[in-house]
C-alpha cells in the first residue's frame, strides 16, 4: 500500500541515501495482519482497536480537511488523527512534555537500570495473582539491593545509589515490571 508522504528512495546531492522514516503504522500497515492471526487468541478487542487506530491515523479513513494560505492560495489536505492515547503520532508532544517533566525531577547524581525477571512459570501465576506475587518480587527484589549495597559499601567499592523498578502502567501487559510502576528500593 503507497503513501502520498512516502517519497521513491532516491540518491540525495552529495549521492547518499536519505533516511528512511519508518512509524509503527507502517509496520502495522505490512505486518499487522500476521500478528493478528498468529497472536489471535492472545490479543483481546482493546488491543485490536488501538491497532486499527494506528493504522488509520491520519489517513483518509478517518477524513480530513483542507487547509489553504490566505496570502499565496496553497492548499494541502490535512487527514484527521485517531486521538489514541497509544499512538505515537498524536501523543508524541505529550511524550515529549512528560518526559521533560520526568528529567526534571532527576537529581544530579549517576542512575543505573535494574532489571530483576520472574521465570515464565512464575510469570503465568503472577499474572493471575498480581498483588500478592508482586509484593514477593518487590520484596526479594528490595532485599537483594539491599545486601549487595551492603556488600560494596563493605569492599568500598563504590557508594550506594538509588535505584527504582519498572516503568509505564500498561494494564493489558502480563509483564510483571510492566504492571508494577515504579517503586523506590533506596
Amino acid at each position: 500500500m503507497a503513501r502520498p508522504d512516502v517519497r521513491p528512495h532516491r540518491p540525495a546531492i552529495d549521492g547518499r541515501m536519505p533516511r528512511i522514516r519508518l512509524e509503527v503504522a507502517d509496520i502495522l500497515r505490512r505486518h499487522g495482519d500476521a500478528y493478528r492471526r498468529v497472536h489471535a487468541g492472545h490479543l483481546g478487542r482493546v488491543e485490536r482497536r488501538v491497532m486499527s487506530a494506528i493504522v488509520a491515523c491520519r489517513t483518509a479513513v478517518l477524513g480530513g480537511h483542507v487547509e489553504a494560505c490566505d496570502a499565496c492560495g496553497m492548499t494541502q489536505i490535512a487527514y484527521n488523527s485517531c486521538r489514541n492515547r497509544h499512538c505515537p503520532k498524536c501523543q508524541g508532544k505529550a511524550r515529549a512534555e512528560w518526559l521533560a517533566a520526568r528529567e526534571a525531577d532527576l537529581l544530579p547524581v549517576p542512575y543505573f537500570h535494574v532489571v530483576f525477571t520472574l521465570p515464565a512459570r512464575v510469570a503465568a501465576i503472577a499474572f493471575q495473582n498480581k498483588a500478592v506475587v508482586y509484593a514477593i518480587l518487590f520484596k526479594a527484589a528490595a532485599e537483594a539491593m539491599s545486601r549487595q549495597s551492603a556488600s560494596a559499601r563493605r569492599r568500598d567499592w563504590r557508594r550506594r545509589r538509588p535505584a527504582h523498578m519498572g516503568a509505564g502502567a500498561d494494564a493489558s501487559s502480563p509483564h510483571p515490571l510492566r504492571r508494577a510502576g515504579r517503586r523506590s528500593l533506596a
